[in-house]
């Protein structure tokens, strides 16, 4: 599959799944890993997606973020 076509097919996801993307692959950049930070990394996003999915937590906009950081 070439760059094009994974860039194609990463516009079909949602910004959960963007956001793994980018994670898993700037993870990959790294050379050196201390065993296990792959694996905690997973749960945490799996643990945050949950979270937003049911409902228990909602997410802020960058400009919610941006205008806290502001003030």
């Amino acid at each position: 599959m070439s760059i094009k076509q994974i860039l194609e097919n990463a516009k079909n996801l949602t910004n959960n799944e963007k956001a793994m993307l980018a994670h898993c692959l700037i993870s990959s950049l790294d050379s050196v890993q201390e065993d296990g930070v792959e694996e905690a990394w997973g749960t945490l996003a799996e643990n945050r997606f949950k979270e937003l999915d049911s409902g228990e937590v909602s997410g802020v906009s960058w400009d919610q973020i941006k205008s806290e950081i502001r003030n």
